[in-house]
């Protein structure tokens, strides 16, 4: 039977996890495992999730905060340790409608039955108020017409899609195999788009309208340093220059590449004139870093250091919690036995 396993990355949003986690488990397609990688939480989520609260967890606690990018790159490179076939990932924000998984498979074994060559399967996802977000970006891949083939799956509610988001998203062992893992040196802001852009080269990914998530964000997403008043996450920004222009050098034009660059040296100006010499200061900072910035992937079952990892499996009113980090040793995290509750 193919194993799924569902992977939630978490940090510091204990109540959104907590309900994040309640519609997983009320999936009509139940989930073989369920992994929560924890970024090195401050809040008490630790502790709720080895209170026994959630029966048959596999939580893995992260001593430093790798940022959203090192956090999916444990998060698949666990589940792929785990034995997973498939792996439905996903932010601790997003509320899965309890038919959401069963949508996904049902469309991946339709794409099967027609041939159709496919990288990944992505939720469609909405806000708390019905409006669409995280919406990924059409395949531009041309069928042996010369016509752009997104549309051929239309009819049974699937787009061909190339950049999506981490969003639920559905991902075959064999796409981890063939084309690795997020970059976890990009941190923050532009991992998923980089991920998604280089496994849909060959092959798109397909956006699924039957299967629906609701993505909590709580006032909007919009990413822009010049609304932004968290001085934590201004300093966040650099990464989001930097990898913006990276994700152009790789994956777009040369025009594509000098607009980003024009558009965040007229950014730095503005942000003088605006008497925010930091914010300036972070986007500076962003452009200098782009010039060196040049990261690779890595294989899925590559070497990995597990030392900053803590493992606990949970079951209600029981917890087993595994200190012993420090061996690079895949087994290590997947080899834990337990009881599942019935």
């Amino acid at each position: 039977m193919t194993r799924v396993i569902a992977v939630v990355l978490t940090y510091n949003r204990q109540e959104l996890l907590q309900c994040c986690l309640d519609a997983i488990q009320q999936q009509t397609r139940r989930c073989d495992d369920i992994l929560v990688i924890n970024n090195a939480s401050t809040d008490g989520t630790r502790e709720m999730l080895e209170s026994g609260k959630y029966s048959d967890l596999k939580v893995y606690s992260l001593k430093k905060n790798m940022g959203a990018a090192g956090g999916f790159n444990a998060g698949f490179r666990l589940a792929y340790d785990n034995g997973a076939d498939y792996v439905w990932m996903m932010d601790d924000d997003v509320i899965p409608e309890t038919t959401a998984l069963e949508r996904l498979l049902e469309a991946d074994a339709l794409l099967e039955e027609k041939g159709a060559k496919r990288t990944y399967l992505l939720s469609t996802a909405f806000t708390e108020t019905g409006q669409s977000t995280n919406t990924p970006q059409i395949s531009d891949k041309r069928n042996e017409a010369g016509h752009f083939g997104w549309p051929e799956q239309l009819e049974h509610g699937l787009v061909a899609v190339c950049s999506g988001t981490f969003v639920s998203i559905l991902l075959p062992r064999s796409t981890l195999k063939q084309y690795g893992l997020p970059i976890s040196s990009m941190f923050i802001w532009g991992e998923d788009a980089e991920f998604t852009l280089r496994i849909t080269r060959e092959a798109p990914g397909y956006l699924v309208g039957a299967s629906r998530v609701a993505h909590i964000r709580h006032g909007g997403a919009s990413i822009s340093i010049v609304a932004e008043t968290n001085p934590v996450r201004i300093g966040y920004y650099k990464n989001f220059v930097r990898n913006n222009i990276f994700l152009a050098r790789k994956y777009k034009t040369r025009r594509r590449l000098f607009s980003v660059l024009f558009n965040n040296v007229v950014l730095t100006i503005k942000m003088l004139l605006k008497g925010e010499p930091r914010k300036a200061y972070v986007v500076m900072v962003g452009l200098t870093q782009s010039l060196f910035f040049n990261p690779h992937s890595e294989r899925v079952d590559a070497d990995y250091d597990y030392s900053n990892i803590e493992k606990s499996t949970t079951h209600q009113a029981d917890t087993y919690v595994d200190h012993s980090a420090g061996a690079a040793n895949p087994a290590m995290f997947a080899g834990l036995k337990y009881i599942r509750q019935s």
